[in-house]
């Protein structure tokens, strides 16, 4: 039987990033995908033109429903837009016995927010501490700790700042800074810094969303921690340096590159 992974995340009607972003990379990555949709989005290459929630016992009602019947072997999750969903998801995480990877989406690859303020301290006091990785990116780590990271050098303060709230590990995304794409994952004492060359290609929509259900994929095939996350970000990286133009702005990193290039071989 293929191994199972939940997403529980927001739906992107433009087909690059949230539900339909993590259903494609688990599909890319021979695991069965499914989802609980947290909240719908008018969203294209141009922006988020709109963001409905949905209600609490509809989310509840979606997860017990996969997790009771079919079972999970991990869970990952994206957009969770209110306290109320957070604290929601957070609890049912807690009483999940599979790995969680917490991707604590804040706002969108154009800058639109995709978590209320007000929700802030519920992901760092309720669902940070339930996360076996936690992946924020420089800018979620500055919403979420305060820190800015500049350089280099600065991961490891960032990484210590959100492993203060409680996850196991923390892989901080440096893909904002100049340079080689690198990041550090960390659990207080083992680092691993990952390093991939930077491709220019600014078609990256769907990045983080892709990157996070890649890692609960491999930890869904029982790899360890810093063995999913390795092979998550080569996945990643080529999905990257194949990313396309769709619609008037930023295109989708491509999810099936593989597939093509076997094709092509």
């Amino acid at each position: 039987m293929k191994p199972l992974v939940l997403t529980v995340a927001g739906s992107d009607s433009g087909g690059g990033a949230g539900i339909q972003a993590d259903l494609k990379t688990m599909l890319a990555l021979g695991v069965h995908g499914m989802s609980v949709v947290t909240a719908v989005t008018a969203q294209n290459s141009l922006g988020v033109q709109g963001a409905w929630e949905l209600p609490v016992e509809a989310v509840r009602a979606q997860y017990r429903s996969v997790v009771d019947d079919i079972g999970v072997q991990a869970v990952k999750t994206g957009m969770l837009a209110s306290a109320e969903l957070v604290e929601a998801v957070a609890e049912l995480i807690g009483a999940t016995d599979a790995p969680a990877v917490v991707d604590p989406v804040g706002v969108s690859k154009h800058g639109d927010s995709l978590l209320a303020s007000s929700a802030l301290e519920s992901v760092r006091r309720r669902l940070l501490p339930v996360a076996t990785v936690a992946t924020p990116n420089l800018d979620e780590v500055t919403q979420l700790t305060g820190v800015r990271v500049e350089s280099e050098s600065h991961l490891r303060d960032a990484a210590d700042a959100v492993l203060s709230y409680g996850p196991k590990w923390v892989l901080i995304k440096g893909g904002h800074l100049t340079g080689d794409a690198v990041d550090l994952l960390t659990d207080g004492s083992a680092e691993y810094w990952l390093r991939a060359p930077r491709h220019d290609n600014r078609h990256t929509h769907g990045t983080g969303c892709t990157l996070a259900s890649a890692i609960a994929s491999q930890l869904a095939k029982g790899q360890s921690v810093p063995e999913a996350v390795t092979a998550a970000k080569e996945y990643v990286t080529g999905a990257i340096a194949a990313g396309f133009a769709l619609g008037g702005g930023i295109g989708p990193v491509d999810h099936g590159w593989r597939f093509r290039q076997q094709a092509d071989a």
